[in-house]
């Protein structure tokens, strides 16, 4: 039972870098509509809430890196890269409201 187990948690590893990668690239949507069609909602984004989300994402990457799991390290360190571009999108548009 637990060599059945080991041998679906490393065929499943993969997958989950991948989607390390996609889940954090669903952000683009929200950083389209910041940047370039809905500049002027800026206000109503909370400028709060995205530094946090940087932050913990900053977080789970360097323990992922730390403990050697990509899927961790990975996604998070791209997570943390679009957190950190809403961040500077809202303060752009917004003179850095909270």
């Amino acid at each position: 039972m637990i060599t059945r187990f080991k041998h679906f948690a490393a065929a499943f590893e993969p997958f989950m870098l991948l989607m390390g990668v996609v889940g954090p690239l669903a952000t683009l949507p929200q950083l389209y509509k910041l940047f370039f069609s809905h500049s002027e909602h800026a206000l109503g984004l909370s400028l709060t809430t995205w530094v946090l989300y940087a932050l913990l994402a900053a977080l789970w990457a360097v323990y992922g890196f730390v403990h050697k799991n990509p899927p961790i390290w990975v996604g998070n360190s791209l997570g943390f890269l679009m957190d950190m571009a809403m961040v500077i999108g809202i303060f752009w548009h917004t003179g850095g409201t909270f």
